[in-house]
């Protein structure tokens, strides 16, 4: 089983591409905003796929949602009908 604190060389191609505040254009950004789909899908949260990036949480949103990722809520207990009392 892999490492998950080892990259493939494509993920350091990609986190070198998107140094914090340069812009990510073209093929990369279409590729980033794939695989940011692809991890978010599999459950991983925007908080995650940020710090993973080294991007603000507001552009892995964007991009998520340039996708046409349909977001999922924000989680957390609920509160329902109280149980009855017995």
């Amino acid at each position: 089983m892999r490492d998950k604190r080892r990259i493939s060389h494509e993920e350091a191609r990609v986190a070198e591409t998107l140094k914090k505040g340069s812009r990510v254009t073209g093929a990369a950004r279409e590729k980033l905003a794939a695989d940011l789909k692809k991890k978010y899908d599999s459950g991983a949260s925007i908080r995650a796929l940020a710090e993973e990036t080294g991007r603000s949480y507001g552009f892995v949103h964007r991009m998520l949602s340039e996708s046409g990722v349909i977001l999922r809520g924000r989680g957390g207990a609920t509160r329902g009908k109280k149980a009855p009392s017995v």
